[in-house]
């Protein structure tokens, strides 16, 4: 009985410390990047947030950005640097580091987590500075920006009005189920001749989204690699203008 009161308080205290260095990081990781208000001037109606895939930065998806603001016009779009350099890309971010090339699945997990408080405090500290509720919030995600973008926004206390998430995968599916807070639509955009993130990955989140209660979209882009096109983003502009028109 001792032993195992002993391990209990043992496995207590290793995840209170955990927790512990966690806020503590999220405290020190201040993202920032590009932003660009809306299109028609004036005070912004909806936030669009974009985050970028590994090796990218925020500016990279400016030009997705300018293309949204043609279907949404009094949207405000901020696209955060990811919090770390990527050592391949030295002009480039990744949102966590995944050593080795086979990029083992509890590794990312643990790589998403990290830094998901921090990409919350962003978020919050967006929505505060325009005034604006989650309801009118949408978050869009390339790759390594659209597991941040699933894992985060499937778990905020109040349901944002959409996921974009292209090219990515949804990690911790097996735990979904019991952490999912929100359930916002989502839409899945991936190419299938993608050889960085398999195309079943789409229909594995897919699943795994509907089993919870979330309602999905999905585009299937044929003979697209790892990369956005034009016909998957305005796919997911018009998915964007009707959730947040309600």
């Amino acid at each position: 009985m001792v032993q195992a009161n002993l391990q209990q308080f043992r496995a207590w205290l290793v995840r209170s410390f955990t927790k512990a260095r966690q806020r503590a990081k999220s405290r020190r990781t201040r993202l920032s990047g590009p932003r660009i208000g809306p299109a028609a001037g004036g005070d912004p109606k909806q936030l669009v947030v974009l985050l970028h895939g590994r090796g990218a930065n925020g500016a990279d998806l400016t030009g997705v950005a300018h293309l949204l603001a043609k279907t949404l016009p009094h949207a405000a779009f901020v696209l955060p640097d990811a919090p770390q350099r990527c050592y391949e890309a030295p002009d480039g971010f990744e949102w966590f580091r995944v050593p080795g090339p086979n990029r083992d699945a509890d590794k990312v997990e643990a790589g998403v987590r990290s830094v998901a408080p921090a990409l919350n405090a962003f978020i919050d500290e967006e929505l505060a500075a325009h005034g604006l509720s989650d309801n009118r919030l949408a978050l869009f995600g390339f790759s390594q920006g659209c597991m941040m973008a699933l894992h985060v926004g499937l778990r905020r206390p109040n349901v944002c009005a959409a996921i974009l998430g292209y090219s990515g995968r949804l990690c911790a599916a097996d735990r979904l189920a019991h952490e999912i807070v929100s359930r916002p639509p989502v839409l899945l955009c991936h190419g299938t001749d993608d050889w960085v993130v398999p195309f079943d990955s789409q229909q594995l989140a897919a699943t795994a989204l509907g089993s919870t209660g979330v309602s999905v979209t999905l585009v299937e882009r044929p003979g697209l690699g790892h990369r956005l096109d034009r016909r998957g983003i305005d796919a997911g502009a018009a998915f964007l203008a009707r959730a947040l028109a309600s």
